[in-house]
């Protein structure tokens, strides 16, 4: 009796075991490639995010399978710790990231039947999948940033530390580095707004006078991606646009030109095409804002005058700065520009607006710029600027020292540090957490040791 309870028992966990092994998944036989802890990883998961990583782009020196199988199983042990600790899971950002990957992914590949077709699965079940899977990515972020958020403060020492014990070749390289100061003026803009919009009302009326939408897209847009296409955007989420582009083109019939809407990138007419639930293919026509020579000049003469004065010693130029410049943000400072991110005085030239760079790069320390055009802080077509610059002082390229570029190695240091504390929290996970991976996967070369036993 008791030989066949035993062998009762045996086979409800064969049986059991079997279930958890191998499931059907699209007619294919799937089956569980690794297990921390109590979660498992399916075979099927791992072919579904490398099919996200090759659709993407993603390009790898290693087997891609491998190196897929090893982030989810890291993403486990974070995952499991921060069910344990009872964190929450941030609702908001998993719906964001969701989004942002189905809108992505519709607007490349044309429309939801054709996602499905790609995916071999309807939206659903892809919706469902997705969902599942940036909800654990949450958690095991917002582990990790707990774990990383426990490293205490780098000091002083330890990044003279830092420095000393790094071979000077892996030390960072600082490029050329500018710091300066500028007078700023605005052109006309309502002048220039009333311009376009006057344009615009121009070729609404001709098209609705039976002119093609397309043939004027083609030869006066300035959105040159879409002009070559009669100004045809493709099939794409609304989400993808400016909310008041995306909000008039949705509000159309097809066919249906819409008024004169404008956005960041300038000012718009729209003609729908098609719409499909939250996607729609429309044509637009985009015109930027253009100022005349008469607004350049104006500018110019104006300029040249506050240069005159400056070089004259009648006024220095912190002092011209915060007279005349319109620039609100450098105006406070003297004229003096600050990194809008990082506040930092010094700019790099990947970091310089083209324009700005274009008259630095010849200018010596203490000089001033005869006036030029460039673009406001927004950077953005249309936003043009008149002004003039001095250069304060330039920081020639160098190998970062502790005395010039403390910052640059605090960070560095730092940075190092999080990321020591977050491998020895996967090493200590990786031996205290019960792993087992399919002979499938047990050759392949992990980037960390520790995960086959």
């Amino acid at each position: 009796m008791k030989i066949k309870v035993v062998l009762a028992v045996a086979l409800a966990l064969t049986i059991c075991r079997e279930s958890l092994n191998a499931q059907k998944y699209d007619g294919l036989i799937d089956k569980t490639v690794a297990l921390v802890g109590n979660s498992m990883i399916l075979l099927s998961q791992v072919e579904s995010e490398v099919n996200m990583m090759q659709f993407q782009g993603y390009i790898s020196d290693r087997n891609l399978r491998c190196e897929v199988l090893e982030n989810m199983m890291v993403s486990k042990l974070f995952y499991t710790q921060a069910q344990m600790d009872s964190l929450a899971v941030n609702p908001d950002m998993v719906d964001a990231s969701l989004n942002d990957r189905i809108n992505t992914i519709l607007s490349q590949l044309g429309g939801e039947e054709e996602m499905e077709k790609y995916f071999g699965k309807p939206m659903h079940k892809l919706r469902q999948e997705w969902r599942e899977t940036f909800v654990e990515q949450n958690l095991a972020q917002e582990m990790q940033q707990e774990v990383a958020g426990k490293v205490t403060e780098v000091t002083p020492k330890e990044v003279t530390q830092f420095y000393r014990r790094t071979p000077k070749d892996s030390l960072p390289v600082i490029p050329t580095q500018y710091q300066y100061s500028q007078i700023v003026l605005y052109p006309n803009v309502d002048r220039a707004k009333l311009a376009v919009r006057e344009r615009l009302l121009e070729f609404r009326q001709r098209i609705l006078e039976g002119e093609k939408f397309s043939l004027l897209a083609t030869l006066y847009s300035e959105d040159p991606g879409s002009a070559m296409r009669g100004g045809e955007l493709g099939m794409a989420s609304k989400d993808v646009f400016w909310p008041a582009f995306s909000d008039a083109a949705m509000s159309l019939k097809e066919g249906q030109v819409s008024p004169i809407v404008e956005t960041p990138d300038g000012f718009h007419l729209i003609q729908l095409i098609a719409k499909d639930g939250n996607m729609f293919n429309a044509r637009h026509i985009l015109l930027k804002l253009r100022y005349t020579a008469e607004d350049r000049d104006s500018a110019f003469i104006r300029l040249d005058s506050i240069r005159t004065v400056v070089m004259a010693d009648s006024i220095d130029f912190q002092q011209a700065a915060r007279i005349y410049s319109q620039d609100s943000k450098s105006r406070t400072n003297g004229g003096l520009v600050a990194d809008a991110m990082t506040g930092a005085p010094f700019f790099d030239v990947d970091h310089l607006k083209p324009a700005d760079y274009n008259v630095l790069k010849d200018m010596k320390e203490g000089e001033v710029s005869e006036p030029f055009e460039s673009v406001d802080d927004e950077g953005r077509s249309g936003n043009t600027v008149y002004k003039i610059i001095r250069l304060e002082k330039i920081r020639p390229s160098h190998t970062a020292t502790i005395d010039e570029d403390f910052n640059v190695l605090l960070d560095i240091a730092t940075s190092q540090k999080k990321i020591s504390a977050i491998e020895d929290f996967i090493k200590e996970k990786q031996a205290t957490t019960y792993i087992v991976i399919d002979p499938l996967f047990q050759k392949c070369d992990f980037r960390r040791e520790g995960w086959v036993k």
